[in-house]
């Protein structure tokens, strides 16, 4: 049957309707639930537990499974959202009942989102809980309650706020009490109750006249020792005839033959001349010290006193013991004068230039003991620091340092790496130290918390001197035997600064 254009339009609207009804419970079921916590001022501490429940829209409790799937707690809600803390879910059987744990850091307004499912239905709400600080923190029982005055109060948040009387916070929170014993030490000093020296982990140690002990480390390089190599040379012109050392890294002993050579240079050959015509005369030594200055030798002045007869060939001879570093003569090779022909180098003992960076070269001193290691393995050498180089490296800020270290057994060859560790020693007893823990440096400045009674930290700028196992050297500023903060000072450290920042105020000057 033909059936009209409206009838249609009439079957494809009754259709839409029916698939957006039967869409509808889902889109607006989560609308009608919403959050109750049963308390909403909770102790500022931590691992407190407290219940949230589910309303419907009637704001009854709902009967059915909640289950929690993200929750974050907020230092807020007006504008902390970066400071979070720790929450979680606890196991329960109630139903319509969320039970949480959290640790509520500092008193003041906090936000919990929550995201929980409800019968299979996503469901997401706020709610605002306010942390409330203890009495017995806000005042220390070693001291009775009408024995202390309250000198001012501060802003919760730690602004720069202060007020002569009792007053609230744009978000509430009440301003905190602060009390004239708690700023009657230095300025800066923090006063702390002994609930909040445990809550914020603060542990102290004693100073102590201990040796600072450290170990610099640096890489090197094995080199020769400069003072144990000799270049082989002649002072005249000639050829090689034989070569009687014919390989690098050949050893060999002081004075013995290395090569035979060709004189070439008419000088030489006319200071022989010379020579044997003084020898006619009764005067001979004045030309046979002429001789030697040419490097001429005894044996060849010899020969000439016994024939008679220019030589042409002599022998030449290593002037040290040591191992052929290099060797340029070969047989009818020409030399020049003063031309290198072998260059030798006693390997008994070698020199490590190693590399310290500028901050430690001022703990490193001639005659200090140094361990080498090479990165290729082996047992470690021990050395002694013999010159530290006056120059820096610009580019890498390191400065070059000279080690000696006999090599008798030749295992260390020129140009391997080693790692090298220099020990470093302080002054014995003479030195006041303290944990590296206990040093805040701020790049312009160092401070250390002291304490005297357990309760009031006073910060103390110091000088300080070398470091080694974990400790450094105090210079000044802290005495031997003084409890100095090693754990929680950096909390300290906040505190002396808002307390210094709020001590340059007139709290008279503020409005309640």
């Amino acid at each position: 049957m033909f059936r009209s254009h409206a009838y249609w339009r009439a079957m494809l609207a009754t259709a839409a309707l029916i698939f957006v009804t039967s869409l509808a419970p889902l889109a607006w079921a989560a609308e009608h639930f919403s959050f109750l916590a049963t308390s909403t001022e909770l102790p500022a501490e931590n691992a407190v537990r407290f219940d949230v429940r589910v309303l419907d829209d009637a704001g009854q409790p709902i009967q059915a499974t909640v289950n929690p799937i993200a929750l974050r707690l907020d230092m807020g809600p007006d504008g902390m959202q970066g400071m979070t803390t720790r929450i979680v879910a606890v196991s329960t059987d109630t139903p319509g009942l969320i039970t949480l744990e959290a640790d509520f850091v500092m008193a003041g307004r906090w936000a919990l989102t929550l995201t929980a499912t409800v019968d299979g239905v996503e469901v997401t709400g706020t709610i605002v809980l306010t942390a409330v600080q203890k009495a017995a923190e806000a005042t220390p029982p070693a001291a009775a309650e009408g024995e202390r005055r309250i000198a001012y109060y501060r802003h919760p948040m730690g602004l720069p706020d202060t007020s002569p009387v009792p007053k609230k916070d744009e978000m509430g929170m009440d301003y905190i009490p602060v009390y004239e014993d708690e700023i009657a030490g230095p300025p800066g000093s923090v006063a702390l109750t002994p609930q909040k020296i445990q809550r914020s982990g603060i542990r102290t140690v004693r100073a102590e006249r201990t040796p600072i002990a450290a170990a610099l480390r640096g890489v090197g390089l094995i080199a020769i020792d400069e003072r144990r190599q000799a270049m082989l040379s002649v002072k005249f012109e000639g050829f090689i005839e034989k070569t009687l050392v014919s390989a690098t890294g050949d050893v060999v002993r002081a004075d013995q033959p290395i090569a035979t050579v060709w004189i070439e240079s008419a000088d030489i050959l006319q200071k022989q001349a010379d020579f044997l015509s003084a020898l006619k005369s009764g005067n001979a030594e004045r030309a046979a010290a002429n001789l030697r200055l040419f490097g001429i030798p005894d044996e060849v002045i010899a020969e000439l006193r016994r024939t008679g007869n220019p030589v042409r060939s002599l022998i030449l001879r290593a002037t040290q013991g040591g191992t052929v570093m290099e060797k340029m003569a070969v047989p009818g090779m020409r030399f020049d004068a003063g031309e290198m022909l072998y260059l030798l180098a006693d390997l008994s003992t070698v020199w490590v230039i190693a590399e310290f960076s500028e901050s430690q070269l001022p703990s490193i001193a001639v005659g200090q003991s140094a361990t080498v290691q090479l990165i290729s393995g082996g047992a470690p050498r021990t050395g002694h620091v013999t010159f530290i180089y006056p120059s820096l490296d610009m580019t890498t800020r390191t400065g070059r340092v000279r080690i000696e270290i006999p090599n008798a057994d030749g295992e260390l060859k020129i140009g391997q790496y080693a790692d090298v560790r220099i020990d470093v020693s302080g002054k014995g007893d003479d030195t006041v130290t303290v944990p590296d823990s206990a040093v805040l440096d701020s790049g312009t400045r160092q401070i250390v918390f002291v304490t005297a009674d357990g309760s009031l930290f006073e910060p103390r700028a110091v000088t300080l001197g070398r470091r080694g196992n974990g400790s450094v050297e105090i210079l000044s500023g802290v005495a031997d035997g003084d409890a100095v903060v090693i754990s929680g000072n950096f909390l300290l450290d906040a505190e002396s600064n808002l307390r210094a920042a709020l001590a340059g105020m007139t709290p008279e000057a503020q409005t309640p």
